[in-house]
């Protein structure tokens, strides 16, 4: 890849996708705002365009504004005049030579699903993070898990039902019985406490901790406002290691840190509100385990068809099973104080040069699968 300055090339404009239609919304502006405040202005031509809860596009003079003012979330309503409906007003250039990259930021459903990433395999133009599949596959814990299981990763005890496979709670009394059954089975299985999680969201959103029964009905209620299928996993004694995997067909992975949750778990208040969670890194861990995480986290990734970047993240049990895995995120926190840019700042890669990495090997795979695509030979 040219440097900044080896020639007359002009810089590459990178477009900061951010905001989106979930209940990450605003951990996603508050990470475009760093990232913009991060990348090398020698090297791009920054273009941010924020997408609103209800789905409208702010283009680059907007967004910049919504940002610049402090904000962390888009407003309800837009100006017509900022406002788009694709991505063409700003991945169309007039000089051909400039090359145009996407690096979205979103966080959850609608953006980090694959379903962004669809577009953008449609509009052709190279974008950073997971493709499609992977995208999708990450995002579904209980689909991840099922897939994960058939290689043999180490993962806690865990079931996952559908919505529609939940006895509603209506005036039924037998209705009320069918899920106290469904309780009692869960329970038995799994035990107490235990943690209930909507499978397609991240930031520990709908996230909740149940230590009864009602709890536990509690924590399926909130779970299913969040998403239609539910996850519920066992409660694991151990600690919390991270890891930071990045590249394409030769990927790597950065020293294990460990998270110290302040809270009774590492929830949503935890990471983004309160503050008072702390890290280690590299996590202080006995002799081999780091080079067996770092195995499983590239194990982990290649099965799941990553590419670009994830944060794996494990519990440890020191003294019974070890390792197990506990979720992938192709989009991780990515503010300065986040866990994925902080590992490989501890691995020895800047946050300026991680980013510029991720837009080489966005590069790098959109020429490979352009070469991949045919056409009709007379």
């Amino acid at each position: 890849m040219t440097e900044p300055g080896d020639s007359n090339e002009p810089r590459i404009r990178l477009v900061v996708l951010f905001g989106g239609q979930s209940a990450e919304h605003d951990v996603s502006c508050t990470t475009a705002t760093h990232v913009l405040g991060a990348a090398n202005p020698d090297r791009y031509e920054l273009v941010p365009v924020g997408i609103s809860r209800d789905g409208q596009w702010a283009l680059a003079d907007e967004a910049r504004a919504i940002l610049d003012d402090g904000n962390r979330s888009l407003p309800p309503q837009l100006s017509p005049e900022g406002t788009a409906t694709d991505l063409a007003p700003v991945t169309s250039t007039d000089d051909p030579s400039q090359q145009v990259v996407v690096l979205p930021l979103f966080h959850g459903p609608l953006g980090e699903d694959g379903t962004m990433q669809g577009l953008l395999e449609l509009s052709g133009v190279p974008y950073v993070g997971a493709g499609v599949l992977s995208s999708a596959l990450s995002m579904d814990k209980a689909k991840s898990k099922e897939l994960l299981a058939a290689f043999g990763v180490p993962q806690a005890r865990w079931r996952a039902f559908n919505e529609y496979q939940w006895p509603t709670n209506d005036t039924d009394t037998s209705q009320e019985n069918d899920i106290g059954a469904e309780l009692d089975a869960i329970i038995d299985d799994l035990g107490l406490p235990c943690f209930v999680k909507p499978a397609n969201m991240g930031s520990s959103v709908g996230v909740s901790k149940a230590t009864t029964k009602d709890e536990l009905l509690a924590a399926i209620d909130l779970a299913l406002r969040f998403d239609e299928w539910v996850v519920i996993e066992e409660n694991v004694t151990g600690r919390e290691i991270e890891l930071a995997v990045l590249g394409n067909h030769e990927p790597r992975v950065s020293v294990p840190g460990e998270i110290i949750p302040a809270d009774d778990f590492y929830s949503y208040e935890d990471k983004y509100l309160d503050g008072k969670s702390t890290n280690r890194i590299p996590a202080d861990l006995p002799d081999g385990v780091a080079a067996e995480l770092q195995q499983l986290a590239l194990a982990v990734y290649r099965h799941l068809r990553v590419e670009g970047m994830a944060r794996v993240d494990f519990f440890y049990e020191d003294d019974g099973r070890g390792p197990l895995l506990n979720e992938v995120n192709t989009i991780p926190g990515f503010t300065p104080i986040s866990m994925y840019p902080k590992l490989w700042e501890a691995s020895g890669l800047s946050y300026s040069d991680l980013i510029d990495e991720l837009v080489d090997l966005a590069i790098e795979r959109n020429q490979r699968r352009l070469a991949k695509r045919t056409t009709k030979r007379s």
